[in-house]
């Protein structure tokens, strides 16, 4: 099995190249953008340029500053088959990294991360574990990965990649040097997605923007949300009633099928609130008078134009901000409905 993401040699972040001239190697990173393909590159770059065997170029302390992406360690990294290097991610039923990857359990797989991270290396001089998505850990995974990030093995990096950092436990983000790769990118708006922020949008930028106008864009969020999950359930079910005609075994847990739905319903969730910040950032980018060639959503250029127009740029930042706190909260016990009304209503248009 090969490198799936790009696998030509790709040169460290400068914050991290900085740290491994000072010989300031970190036991655990976070890599945070919107592409996974990126942080699945950076992570790549970091494995192969830890256990690079012909290094271009070395720190003074001898930490390989980037890979030479040729020698056979760099190979068997890119093909995914370096004994040291270890990538997981999440498992295709429940779509979330589980504790049997992490610990083993009696339907572990082969080969779990303690058993790379508590043994000695093999071949290199460095054991690397990548973890893909790794804000799908569920909460057993994510705990037991927190007493390995506490007390980091020797000759041990963790290297986790993510495309919503938020969903992580603060207590493994605040473990981990978090690095944001350069260049924002523009996640995909999905179809349903874009016909509910097509309506807001012109919503916005007309005269029905006012409360009559926000509740009836509510009721059509949460009509589509309510779809979301019934499809997910479908989804997860349909998953089950394959694995079982595959006899793959799957651990019978009632709690654990609810928490995978809710996991994937909350991230499609998360689908609707990024296509709308997507569109406020364009906002924004009218209202302080910035190149419109940098728009997320060009279809709802006019509308974005149309509101920028009438908002300050303060305002228009105001609305960015008030839609994180939206999403931050949303990822608490408070009641959805409730969140997403405030966060609406609160929206200067």
């Amino acid at each position: 099995m090969a490198f799936e993401a790009d696998s030509s040699p790709v040169e460290l972040l400068p914050l991290l190249r900085r740290s491994l001239e000072r010989g300031r190697l970190g036991h655990a990173y976070l890599f945070v953008g919107a592409e996974l393909d990126a942080l699945k590159n950076a992570g790549n770059a970091l494995a192969q340029g830890l256990n690079c065997l012909q290094p271009p170029e070395t720190a003074a302390d001898g930490l390989p500053l980037q890979a030479c992406g040729e020698c056979v360690s760099c190979a068997k990294i890119s093909r995914i088959e370096h004994p040291d290097v270890m990538w997981v991610k999440p498992e295709s039923m429940l779509r979330q990294i589980r504790i049997s990857q992490i610990v083993r359990r009696h339907d572990s797989p082969p080969r779990v991360v303690h058993d790379l991270v508590y043994q000695k290396p093999t071949e290199g001089q460095w054991k690397v574990a990548v973890l893909e998505a790794a804000d799908r850990l569920n909460s057993d995974a994510a705990n037991s990965l927190l007493k390995s990030l506490e007390e980091p093995p020797p000759q041990t990096v963790f290297v986790l990649l993510s495309t919503e950092p938020e969903r992580l436990l603060d207590t493994i983000r605040s473990r981990c040097l978090q690095l944001t790769l350069p260049g924002e990118g523009a996640a995909e708006i999905r179809a349903a997605e874009m016909d509910w922020l097509a309506e807001f949008a012109g919503m916005a930028a007309g005269e029905e923007r006012g409360l009559f106008g926000r509740y009836r864009l509510l009721g059509n969020l949460v009509k589509n949300l309510s779809e979301v999950k019934a499809s997910v359930v479908d989804e997860m079910d349909q998953a089950a009633q394959e694995n079982e005609r595959e006899e793959v075994p799957v651990e019978r847990n009632e709690d654990e099928r609810k928490a995978s739905v809710e996991s994937e319903y909350r991230l499609r969730r998360a689908g609707y609130l990024k296509a709308l910040q997507a569109w406020l950032r364009d906002v924004w980018l009218h209202s302080a008078g910035i190149d419109g060639g940098l728009a997320r959503v060009p279809s709802l250029a006019t509308e974005a134009s149309a509101v920028g127009a009438r908002l300050s740029p303060e305002d228009a930042m105001a609305n960015l901000r008030q839609l994180e706190r939206t999403q931050g909260i949303l990822h608490t016990t408070v009641n959805e409905q409730n969140a997403l009304e405030v966060g609406l209503l609160k929206l200067k248009l």
